[in-house]
């Protein structure tokens, strides 16, 4: 796909304020955040204080030491970590050899990892030592092998570690492994040798669930980062030195760019929790007050049900996000009444390197009344859409298609896949699968994933709409809608729930409260209720594990 150079882009750009000459890379947000505020806590993680001084230090001798192995323009480093500092120092440290970061999602296994390795041919693998007899060890012996395999663990940093999330002493370096700490400290206090980086050159492989088939691996360029975590900040309007929950993961392009990039652009910090645990999370919030975090909304749902949870607790987080999965408009309600906070939402994809729409910051916000949908909001500064009919034609405001998306922060494409390249990014614009509308006054309604639709008796039905219904009992905590099915029907509607702690709620009950509120082809026939339903590490309840 053609996207216009950043120098470009800016001259064009109707926010000159926002976009500074000199943060026209990842490593430069970073660069600016430590020339203005060295001494600024960058990262609170447990009972540890980590400054951007102290990180810039750390990077260098990690940068160091991988010149010296030999890690150049180009390569790949990929990282296999939870939220850890060591995450962070591993990302800039890449960026300061002018090589790609390569994010792998912690969760995945031996298959997973072993696809996402053979299709980056990383140069060194950075993860944790508990995930090396995990999964490593696991791989099929025709699968890439980095040159260089350094281990660490969340441990590190902590003087008294959560025994909730790591019991016992740190694990032993495994074998045929070599200990980071180890690795960098023959190179501590000096710098990497400069490289020169460019806005076009590729800053990071982000990894998308794949579906079906092997995961993409979407080139996200070092422009795309630095408009993504300029435009972040400004869509969120946070102030200088925000502190910022990182409830994201950062292997996720909404915790690399949403949370990570948009605080260091605004000189903030970040408190990182290893994983999402929901009750030390809130002790979390209590100690530090951050201002604002990004989340799905089950993470929302989630917090608010959390042993400790209070809304005064919660009431410091007055700029919360939700992006990555539709929010029901019942939920928003009940957030706001629980806390006092609007908690707006967005949409962006790894695609877009992070949010292309935004509700505003002034709280004005849009429901459909025909779906009682909620709008994600107008596009965010240099992104443009259309709405695309099955032929690739445009549509009228209020005519409902495939979303498409440009702009500078978009992807140019798929690592060494230039099929999907070519299928998603189009002349026009990025085809990002999703179904909406614009209304007269620019503002997106989602209704689903394009292959999510749901095709009973001849009649088409958008789960995202039968959702929205569902989550306004309030006995429901989370739900998800999916398509089976039906030799009557050729497919039927399926809801699976899982309900707030101490409520009751029958499968029946839950269908007769949706026949009276839907039309009749809509309304679920079956109902599961269940514990919990299976999310990504984001939050995104996973509807493929759904389906039978």
């Amino acid at each position: 796909m053609s996207v216009p150079p950043l120098s470009q882009a800016l001259e064009a750009s109707a926010v000159p304020p926002l976009l500074e000459p000199d943060h026209r890379d990842g490593l430069a947000l970073f660069r600016a955040a430590v020339a203005a505020a060295p001494e600024q806590a960058f990262i609170h993680y447990f009972d540890a204080t980590l400054t951007y001084r102290d990180i810039d230090i750390a990077s260098d001798g990690l940068a160091a030491a991988l010149q010296d192995a030999g890690l150049g323009k180009g390569d790949r480093l990929a990282s296999y970590m939870q939220n850890i500092p060591q995450f962070l120092i591993a990302l800039i440290a890449t960026w300061k050899c002018g090589a790609v970061f390569v994010s792998i999602n912690p969760m995945n296994r031996s298959r997973e990892l072993g696809l996402i390795l053979d299709d980056a041919t990383p140069r060194v693998l950075i993860t944790e030592a508990p995930l090396v007899e995990a999964a490593y060890d696991r791989l099929e012996m025709s699968v890439h092998r980095p040159e260089l395999l350094l281990t660490t663990n969340g441990w590190l940093y902590q003087s008294t570690p959560d025994v909730r999330l790591f019991s016992g002493p740190p694990p032993a370096t495994p074998e045929g492994t070599t200990d980071l700490a180890a690795f960098m400290a023959p190179f501590e206090g000096r710098s990497p040798a400069s490289v020169p980086i460019l806005p076009d050159d590729v800053a990071m492989l982000v990894y998308t669930s794949g579906t079906s088939g092997k995961p993409k691996g979407a080139i996200n360029l070092h422009r795309g980062v630095a408009w993504g975590g300029q435009l972040s900040r400004a869509s969120q309007d946070l102030p200088d030195f925000v502190t910022t929950l990182a409830i994201a993961p950062l292997f996720h392009i909404a915790g690399l760019v949403m949370t990570a990039a948009s605080t260091i652009h605004a000189k903030g910090s970040l408190i990182l929790g290893y994983r999402f645990d929901p009750a030390i999370v809130i002790e979390a919030i209590a100690r530090h007050r951050p201002q604002t975090t990004s989340g799905s909304v089950t993470v929302y749902i989630a917090l608010m049900n959390a042993p400790g949870a209070t809304g005064e607790i919660l009431s410091s987080i007055v700029k919360p996000f939700s992006g990555g999965a539709p929010v029901p408009v019942a939920v928003v309600e009940q957030y706001l009444a629980y806390t006092g906070a609007m908690l707006r939402t967005g949409y962006g994809l790894t695609e877009t390197t992070g949010g292309a729409f935004m509700e505003p910051v002034d709280g004005s916000r849009k429901i459909d009344p025909e779906t009682n949908t909620l709008s994600v909001g107008k596009p965010v500064a240099t992104f443009s859409v259309t709405i695309l009919d099955d032929d690739g034609s445009p549509l009228p405001a209020g005519q409902a298609g495939e979303i498409v998306l440009a702009g500078p922060a978009v992807s140019p494409g798929y690592w060494n896949n230039p099929e999907a390249t070519s299928e998603a990014m189009r002349p026009d614009g990025f085809r990002t699968g999703d179904v909406g509308f614009l209304d007269e006054d620019g503002w997106l309604f989602i209704i689903d994933r394009k292959k999510d639709m749901i095709i009973a008796g001849g009649y088409k039905i958008w789960p995202r709409e039968v959702e929205d219904v569902i989550y306004t009992h309030p006995a429901v905590r989370e739900a998800a809608v999916i398509g089976v099915q039906d030799d009557y029907r050729g497919e039927t509607v399926k809801a699976i729930v899982s309900l707030k702690a101490g409520a009751q709620l029958t499968p029946d009950d839950l269908i007769t409260f949706c026949k009276e509120r839907m039309a009749a082809y809509k309304y679920p026939r079956a109902v599961e209720i269940v514990d919990e339903l299976p999310k990504s590490p984001a939050g995104k309840i996973l509807k493929r594990e759904l389906k039978p």
